[in-house]
């Protein structure tokens, strides 16, 4: 990986556990989107203040844009079973595209540090009144291009 990453916890439920002690697949979705969100920040104009995100990527969009997303891909190495402590993941982004960008996350167990899974998330950015994906204005993919490594899925 070239470039910089960022480490979130996300806690784990209780509720997000299934028959079998592992987070259940669709929690992990949700857990994917707690990282993001912890380490790039909310999608601008949504919610209210809050804890600020690690590194501010996402909060700072035109007015009427929406941070969409476009597909998720999960890969499971071992189970991620539930702990009463949160998950570290590791965060970066790849696959910078003229209106699309990857984020891609490592799972880690919190206990003995073992990967558990690999994802990645594709955002794009999506114009309300043109109905229309936005390209990456320059000074937008400067702040992306720090975090830019390698690809989680090949």
């Amino acid at each position: 990986m070239s470039g910089r990453s960022l480490r979130v916890q996300v806690p784990m439920r209780w509720g997000d556990m299934d028959a079998y002690g592992h987070i259940n697949n669709v929690n992990l979705v949700r857990m994917m989107e707690e990282a993001r969100i912890a380490g790039f920040g909310v999608p601008g104009g949504t919610g209210k203040p809050g804890n600020e995100p690690m590194v501010d990527l996402f909060s700072a969009v035109p007015e009427n844009t929406q941070v969409l997303v476009v597909e998720h891909r999960v890969r499971y190495v071992a189970p991620l079973d539930y702990r009463n402590v949160p998950a570290e993941v590791d965060l970066w982004l790849a696959n910078v595209k003229a209106a699309s960008v990857d984020v891609c996350y490592e799972f880690h167990d919190p206990v003995d540090g073992g990967l558990r899974v690999r994802a990645a998330t594709t955002l794009a950015f999506f114009s309300v009144g043109d109905q229309r994906l936005l390209r990456f204005p320059p000074a937008e993919r400067a702040k992306l291009e720090e975090f830019i490594g390698e690809p989680v899925f090949r």
